[in-house]
């Protein structure tokens, strides 16, 4: 089946770059390009589309405000093409949160040398956009789930972790994870795919919405309770030792399952420094990074935890970890909060170092 995209840029020659390599792939094809959010309201009725790509800078009328209406009274898979700007990763954090399924950055046409590289990026994400299940949001939805309870015992904030992975539609999944969060749960690491220039944006977004601190991984830091470290989006992020503490380490190693940061990497760092003082977690995604890991996780003694297929944007990270038999428990996302500080509760207390 072909996959039907419509795509919308102020720029001629974006739009006419990204055609090319939609057109280019043999499983998808362009039925439809638009200067504004005007014009592209007339071609989604026309064409009925099974993707958009949707520059986040709009004239005529904002590219969120556009993104808003759309996903209230046409809800469809929209993937957002970002400037490399401040600015602009913040307004694609906003977008996310309005039910954009994922977003990739506008392409550097000064450097041909790395074209093929993003268009392979592109084609990927227009295909996971295709199967993603459509969650829209609106000002008229519930309210948000309250912070859990705070845990009993300090000593399970501070000798446990937990360690995150996601990929589409992870970013949404990690802040409804982590607003859950009481603010004396233990230090949270998470890899996120997510091109550099975005991370920060997206842990200050989440800082400002959770009860705990939640930053950018710089690399030294210790890892404290009532704290989340995002890898940043130019390096793996490691779990390390220094004599009694939790540490975190970057890397500017190779991508691993083409990905830096990666999951893997940082789950298989969390078997070997943490050990059974680690909670596993990984959520909605597009591929297979992170399974492996997350074996390596079960292996060394983690409890592990996977989303379920039905509360995923994409159920590919967590399928290819449930296949590996590396999840202990699969559940909804809304439910994992709860399992996993249950299970800190239930089995917290001073853990044997590993």
């Amino acid at each position: 089946m072909t996959i039907k995209v419509v795509i919308v840029d102020d720029s001629a020659l974006i739009r006419s770059v990204m055609s090319e390599i939609v057109n280019s792939q043999p499983d998808m094809e362009v039925v439809g390009v638009a200067p504004d959010p005007l014009v592209a309201r007339e071609l989604i009725k026309k064409t009925n589309p099974d993707v958009l790509t949707l520059d986040v800078e709009m004239p005529k009328m904002d590219g969120l405000d556009f993104l808003e209406k759309l996903m209230r009274l046409r809800p469809m898979p929209v993937l957002m093409v970002s400037s490399l700007t401040e600015r602009g990763s913040e307004i694609t954090m906003r977008a996310l949160e309005l039910g954009a399924v994922d977003f990739v950055t506008k392409p550097k046409l000064s450097i041909q040398t790395g074209m093929r590289e993003y268009a392979e990026l592109i084609a990927d994400k227009i295909r996971a956009a295709s199967r993603a299940r459509i969650r829209p949001r609106s000002v008229h939805q519930g309210p948000q789930a309250p912070v859990l309870p705070a845990l009993r015992s300090p000593l399970t904030s501070s000798e446990k972790l937990i360690i995150i992975g996601a990929s589409t539609g992870g970013t949404e999944a990690i802040r409804e994870f982590l607003m859950q969060m009481p603010s004396d749960c233990p230090g949270i690491l998470i890899a996120q795919h997510m091109p550099e220039g975005f991370t920060s944006s997206f842990a200050r977004r989440l800082d400002s919405l959770c009860k705990i601190s939640v930053s950018e991984a710089v690399g030294g830091e210790r890892v404290l309770p009532g704290h989340a470290y995002i890898a940043p989006g130019h390096s793996h992020l490691l779990l390390a030792r220094s004599g009694a503490n939790y540490v975190t380490r970057i890397e500017q190693t190779p991508p691993v399952n083409r990905h830096r940061p990666s999951v893997d990497v940082l789950f298989r760092s969390a078997a070997e420094a943490a050990g059974k003082n680690a909670v596993g977690v990984i959520l909605t995604g597009m591929g297979k990074d992170g399974a492996a890991g997350m074996l390596e996780m079960r292996n060394a003694g983690a409890h592990n935890f996977a989303q379920d297929e039905a509360s995923c944007v994409v159920f590919g990270m967590p399928r290819e970890a449930i296949a590996l038999g590396a999840a202990h428990e699969v559940a909804p996302l809304t439910a994992l909060p709860g399992l996993v500080l249950g299970h800190l509760a239930a089995h917290g207390g001073r853990a044997l170092r590993v």
